[in-house]
């Protein structure tokens, strides 16, 4: 019986809600969400580093020890690395077409991007926690 009423639908009827993948409009989501929340993280830390031109060293330091400081800080390095690794993925999987190739760039720049956000938030909490 299911399958005579499946030949009742139109071609529209049964593709709908299969998608290409199940998953595309998930990672399209995340990366539209984001995105948003880095702008304001990335208006703050260049507004932020702006008016510290022409500062010194200590100051600058000072200023980024601070926990109203710090916080944002690691939540604009998370956001960027996320925001880099997924991007730099979706190119991958487009157009990188040899898949131990396409399975090895993507391990390097997950890899990279997770070492550099813990290296930066690293950074960070040193600065805010002293040496």
């Amino acid at each position: 019986m299911d399958s005579k009423m499946n030949r009742l639908r139109t071609p529209l009827g049964r593709a709908y809600g299969l998608g290409s993948a199940r998953s595309g409009a998930q990672t399209w989501w995340t990366l539209r969400l984001v995105s948003v929340a880095m702008i304001p993280l990335l208006i703050w830390w260049v507004c932020g580093t702006i008016a510290h031109i022409g500062s010194d060293y200590m100051s600058y330091l000072h200023w980024m020890g601070r926990p109203i400081t710090a916080v944002p800080m690691i939540l604009t390095l998370i956001a960027v690395f996320y925001h880099m690794a997924v991007g730099i993925q979706e190119v991958l999987e487009d157009y990188v077409h040899v898949e131990w190739l396409k399975i090895t760039l993507l391990l390097a720049v997950r890899g990279g991007a997770v070492l550099l956000a813990v290296a930066g938030i690293f950074a960070v909490l040193r600065i805010a926690f002293g040496s």
